[in-house]
């Protein structure tokens, strides 16, 4: 090292260096610490401003330069455009809330105006609107075809090219299997929405007969017994709306269940990792708390295996789906006989290809998604109203025990002032 750059390296006062930043290097420290030992014993300022100096040297790393434009994912966003389109008015008719029919809708419903009326409302249909993207994409595909092999017969593209044709024979032996694919396919999905109704169905008649027996249970007249049997009828209410949000995603149980629990309870419930075996937890510790006869006591816990049972059944629904390889294999298959059917088609139909495509996509589409919709059976049942069934139910039970117990307490009291003949009819 040079006399001038060490020299250049000697303090000139205190605080300051006369070095410039780009003479400081990591290896002229080094060179400089070997030959003034006592270089590093000089105050802190020093070091600090050779740490501040090298922070805006030329080794520091370069400013990150802008993002640019990705031409491949702009393509992708927009080819998704569509599909996610679809995609969003499908879930949104998911959490659509369904009604529970009345004699007045079963009236709608068998009406011979009704293919009219579900015709017009086509445009509106989820099913129908999630089709959109694969309906669009074969039909783009037949047009594709019709054009081609057009271009080809008048000669505007070379005349080495081959027109698109073959003949039908494959379909004709491939067109059962593909129907059983979709027969089998839609009735595995139908089986599983009547497990799931006739789970909840066992579940509504259980929550109703279990509130029944607790409101004619007979307790002790403590004022405790009788905020704990209130108590324990709200959490019966309660079993149901935990389970709907339970299997429905997106459900709001805080908000469903605010007007049912107390702030207490609610808190306890929404803190818990399974909600419908909370309450059931609640359920049974007010039982045991509750002063009635052990026969009463223990047929209300017998009572609730219907609760568990429905919980069971509708976990698994939701864990386990129908085999994928099904599902991929019956996708698959509509996928790949839409791709060639225009190839198909086109000696006996031409252009025509271009419609016949499209209703195709849509009937056979349509059938599969429909199988796909009611695979997961409980956004399409009315649990909705069927919780505010149970709750009503259960209010108006209590509501008419105690009329009825005040009717019969009076007519107890008037009945012994009534003097009856020998022959059983009143004397006047």
């Amino acid at each position: 090292m040079s006399s001038a750059a060490i020299s250049s390296f000697i303090p000139r006062g205190r605080g300051g260096i006369s070095a410039t930043p780009a003479d400081i290097t990591p290896n002229n420290l080094l060179t400089l610490q070997r030959t003034f030992p006592t270089f590093a014993s000089k105050p802190p300022e020093l070091t600090l401003s050779f740490k501040t100096l090298c922070s805006s040297s030329s080794h520091s790393p370069p400013p990150p330069s802008p993002p640019r434009n990705n031409p491949s994912k702009a393509l992708i966003s927009v080819l998704r455009a569509i599909p996610d389109w679809s995609d969003r008015i499908k879930e949104r008719g998911m959490r659509k809330n369904r009604s529970l029919y009345t004699p007045e809708k079963w009236v709608e419903h068998r009406s011979s105006l009704r293919h009219v009326r579900h015709l017009l409302s086509s445009a509106s249909s989820r099913v129908i609107l999630s089709l959109v993207p694969p309906v669009i994409a074969f039909t783009l595909v037949a047009v594709f075809v019709a054009g081609y092999n057009s271009a080809v017969e008048l000669h505007f593209l070379p005349g080495f090219l081959p027109i698109l044709r073959a003949s039908s024979l494959p379909y004709q032996l491939t067109a059962p299997a593909l129907a059983l694919l979709l027969v089998f396919r839609t009735e595995a999905s139908y089986s599983r929405y009547e497990v799931g109704r006739k789970a909840w169905t066992k579940v509504v008649s259980g929550t109703n007969d279990f509130a029944g027996q607790i409101i004619a249970a007979s307790v002790d007249g403590s004022r405790d017994d009788a905020v704990l049997k209130n108590a324990l009828l709200k959490y019966v209410m309660a079993f149901p709306i935990a389970l709907k949000c339970h299997v429905i995603n997106g459900s709001d149980i805080g908000q469903d269940l605010r007007h049912v629990l107390e702030e207490d309870d609610l808190a306890v419930v929404l803190n818990s990792r399974n909600r419908p075996r909370c309450l059931i937890g609640f359920i049974s510790q007010s039982l045991r708390l509750l002063s009635l006869e052990e026969t009463k006591r223990n047929l209300l816990q017998s009572k609730m295996s219907c609760f568990h049972e429905g919980i069971d059944v509708c976990e698994e629904l939701i864990g386990i789906p129908i085999p994928l390889s099904y599902t991929r294999l019956t996708s698959r298959f509509l996928v790949l006989w839409h791709l060639t059917l225009p190839i198909i088609l086109w000696d006996d139909c031409h252009w025509i290809v271009v419609p016949a495509t499209f209703i195709s996509a849509a009937s056979l589409f349509c059938i599969e998604e429909v199988g796909v919709l009611i695979e997961e059976p409980f956004p399409m049942l009315a649990l909705d109203e069927l919780c505010d069934l149970v709750c009503r139910n259960i209010q108006e039970a209590v509501a008419n025990d105690k009329a009825i117990q005040a009717h019969l307490v009076a007519k107890k009291k008037i009945l012994p002032h009534c003097e009856h003949s020998t022959n059983g009819w009143p004397n006047s």
